[in-house]
C-alpha cells in the first residue's frame, strides 16, 4: 500500500474552492481532521498513523481551508473547517463516515456531529473538546501560540513545540524546520493570527461574553454517535480537566487517558492510540 505524501495526495473542486486531501486504504470511510497551531497540516498530524488505519478503512486526511494547503475562504477557521467537511463529503459522495479529530479537528467533528448527525457514525477526538474547568484559560500552550502569532520567531516555535509533548525528543530538527517553513506561508500565518493573535483572541472573548448563543460544548448532548475522547495526561495545550463536561454531556461517550503523553496523542502514544481507536471504530 502506498502511504507516501505524493502517492496519497489528491484534490477535489467545490463551489468554494479546491480542497486538498490524502487518500489511502479500502473499506468504510474514515475522515481525519487536523488541529490548529504553528505550521500545521493534516498530513503532519496523521502521516504516521495512515498506514495502520488504511488497513481497515478508506482514509481521507482532509486539509482545512486557510492553513496554506487547501484554498482559503472567508470566515473564522473553526467555522470554515466545519463547513468544509460537509463540502468535502458531498463532493466525494460520502453519505456518512467515522471521523478522528485532533484538537481543533475534534471540535470540528463534534460540531458536524451536532448539526449533521446523519453524516457522522463514530467519532474519536484527541484533546481539545470541552471547556477548562479547573485549569487556567488560556492554557500555557495557547499563550505560547498567542506569543508566536503576535511576533513570530523560530525560538518561539520551539518553545511551543516542546509544550506539545511530554518527551522533548519528539521535537526533532526536521519537525522544527518543516513547521517553520509552513509558518512563514502568509495563508498559514493568517489562519493562526485569526485564532490566536492577541487582538483576535480578545475580540472573540468579548463576543462570547456579549453573545446570547450558548457555547458549542454546552450543546454536546446533541451528539448522537458513539464518541471516544482521547487525552494525554500531560497535555499543556488542553489540560485533562477539559473532557469532564463532554464525557458527561455526550450520551454515548467514553474517555481514554494516555500516561506520559502530551497534546499530540496520535504521535507520542502512537501504537496505544491506534490500538484503542481501532478497537472502538471496529466494534
Amino acid at each position: 500500500m502506498d502511504v507516501t505524501y505524493e502517492g496519497t495526495k489528491r484534490e477535489v473542486a467545490t463551489d468554494k474552492g479546491t480542497l486538498r486531501f490524502h487518500e489511502a486504504g479500502d473499506g468504510p470511510p474514515l475522515i481525519l481532521l487536523h488541529g490548529s497551531g504553528i505550521g500545521v497540516s493534516g498530513w503532519r498530524n496523521y502521516r504516521g498513523n495512515l498506514e495502520v488505519f488504511a488497513k481497515h478503512f478508506h482514509c481521507y486526511i482532509l486539509e482545512f481551508p486557510g492553513f496554506g494547503v487547501s484554498d482559503p475562504v472567508d470566515g473564522h477557521p473553526v467555522i470554515t473547517a466545519a463547513s468544509s467537511v460537509i463540502r468535502f463529503m458531498d463532493a466525494l459522495g460520502i453519505e456518512s463516515a467515522a471521523m478522528i479529530g485532533n484538537s481543533m479537528g475534534g471540535v470540528v467533528g463534534v460540531n458536524v456531529a451536532m448539526r449533521f448527525p446523519e453524516r457522522v457514525c463514530r467519532l474519536v477526538t484527541i484533546g481539545g473538546v470541552g471547556p477548562n474547568i479547573f485549569s487556567q484559560n488560556p492554557s500555557e500552550g495557547t499563550r505560547l501560540l498567542q506569543d508566536f502569532a503576535d511576533a513570530p520567531s523560530r525560538e518561539k516555535l520551539v518553545r511551543w513545540l516542546e509544550c506539545m509533548v511530554y518527551d522533548k525528543t519528539v521535537v526533532t530538527e526536521a519537525r522544527i524546520e518543516e513547521r517553520w517553513e509552513t509558518a512563514n506561508d502568509p495563508a498559514s500565518h493568517q489562519a493562526l493570527t485569526a485564532m490566536y493573535g492577541s487582538k483576535a483572541f480578545a475580540a472573540q472573548q468579548q463576543m462570547m461574553s456579549n453573545s446570547d448563543v450558548p457555547p458549542y460544548w454546552s450543546m454536546m448532548h446533541k451528539v448522537q454517535c458513539p464518541t471516544l475522547l482521547t487525552w494525554g495526561l500531560d497535555d499543556r495545550q488542553c489540560p485533562p480537566d477539559m473532557p469532564m463536561i463532554p464525557m458527561r454531556l455526550i450520551p454515548n461517550a467514553e474517555l481514554h487517558v494516555f500516561p506520559n503523553c502530551g497534546h499530540w496523542v496520535m504521535i507520542e502514544a502512537k501504537e496505544a492510540f491506534e490500538r484503542v481507536s481501532l478497537e472502538f471504530l471496529l466494534r
